[in-house]
């Protein structure tokens, strides 16, 4: 468990980009408002503020659960209630971070900063996480829609389209790298070709699919409306299943339990930390499978938008992606995947009969 200074660099940079992607998604609701694409704008807020919402809720608690003090608590509060939670973390990763890499040799030698700064960076990753498929991703199909539905967008959209994408897939390798550092008993994923084998499975998937939503969405918003329905329930349903054990009250976990939910109708997670082998084939066999349909469903009714080049060269996208997804995916698990280091510690009910300030939310969270 090390926190290092490329984890210190990185979490500079994530400041400024947090930063940058507000900034951006105000600029883009500014846009909508002012080509009087009033429901596109409200949209943009809305996920904005939806996926905030839920960070703050999430955010708070996990101090709580981490046994501030009663009067550090209230401040912490306000500053939730002002939906600056996720700033306040960054303050706390930067502070432990410069302790654990650039302070003097002692502290750098203080295995207990350390493992505070991995922890705080890992929490920021599973909030980041939250954000990506509550904002990022809706968002995303949003604009890719207004692109093939109206043909013309600015070219700071177009850069923001091109940029989701990448952070969308990079903010999921940040989490499983994040996680896999701070799990005891865990081998943390290499910088190098395992990390950009797993980053082209989660790109490549991902693109299909959300190319392949856009062109149900333009095809008719209400089939698209009761397939996003049914594949959250679905993904909802599943989790409920795996009786997850994240969170510290009932609430609370049933949130949890939804927004994992949500999060499962874009992109695969190991819910549980178990084996993945049979659930990752039948959950791609799957995406396949509704890819296929989505473009058959295009191809034989012939709606006006698949006339045009654009959705020629999305379609190629579409098949592409999926495939090298797969390839991607298969060369990950097959060869790059980490493996459990030789004594693998026990993670079960590691929150019974232990203090507050040690219990380890990350041994419940949810496993790529």
């Amino acid at each position: 468990m090390s926190f290092t200074r490329w984890n210190f660099i990185t979490t500079i940079f994530g400041i400024f980009t947090f930063l940058f992607d507000i900034g951006a998604d105000f600029w883009i609701a500014m846009k909508y408002f002012q080509q009087e694409l009033y429901l596109f704008g409200l949209l943009t807020i809305f996920f904005m503020l939806f996926s905030t919402i839920i960070v703050q809720v999430f955010s708070y608690m996990w101090f709580k659960d981490d046994c501030a003090e009663e009067r550090s608590l209230k401040w912490v509060l306000i500053v939730h209630l002002f939906l600056a939670g996720t700033i306040l973390r960054y303050w706390y990763a930067v502070y432990y971070g410069y302790q654990a890499t650039l302070s003097t040799a002692k502290r750098k030698s203080d295995d207990g900063v350390n493992k505070k700064a991995v922890y705080v960076m890992t929490d920021l990753s599973m909030l980041r996480c939250f954000k990506t498929y509550l904002e990022s991703t809706p968002q995303l199909i949003l604009q890719l829609y207004i692109l093939m539905e109206h043909g013309q967008i600015s070219l700071i959209q177009y850069a923001s389209i091109m940029l989701s994408f990448g952070s969308v897939s990079w903010s999921t390798v940040d989490y499983q790298m994040s996680l896999r550092k701070s799990l005891p008993g865990k081998k943390g994923i290499s910088v190098g070709l395992p990390m950009f084998t797993y980053l082209f499975y989660k790109l490549f998937t991902l693109t299909s699919w959300i190319l392949s939503l856009v062109f149900l969405l333009v095809y008719n918003v209400y089939i698209l409306t009761v397939a996003l329905i049914i594949l959250c329930s679905a993904g909802i349903g599943w989790t409920w299943k795996q009786h997850t054990d994240f969170c510290t009250t009932n609430r609370l976990e049933i949130l949890y339990r939804i927004v994992v939910g949500l999060i499962l109708s874009f992109t695969f997670f190991n819910v549980k930390g178990q084996s993945t082998q049979i659930h990752i084939s039948i959950y791609y066999s799957l995406r396949a499978f509704l890819t296929a349909c989505i473009l058959f469903l295009c191809f034989y009714f012939k709606p006006p938008f698949t006339q045009t080049i654009l959705f020629t060269i999305f379609s190629i996208v579409v098949v592409l992606s999926l495939g090298l997804g797969i390839i991607s995916l298969i060369l990950y698990y097959g060869f790059f995947h980490p493996t459990l280091n030789s004594k693998e510690q026990n993670l079960q009910d590691v929150a019974d009969g232990l203090k507050c300030e040690e219990r380890q939310r990350i041994n419940y969270f949810i496993m790529p």
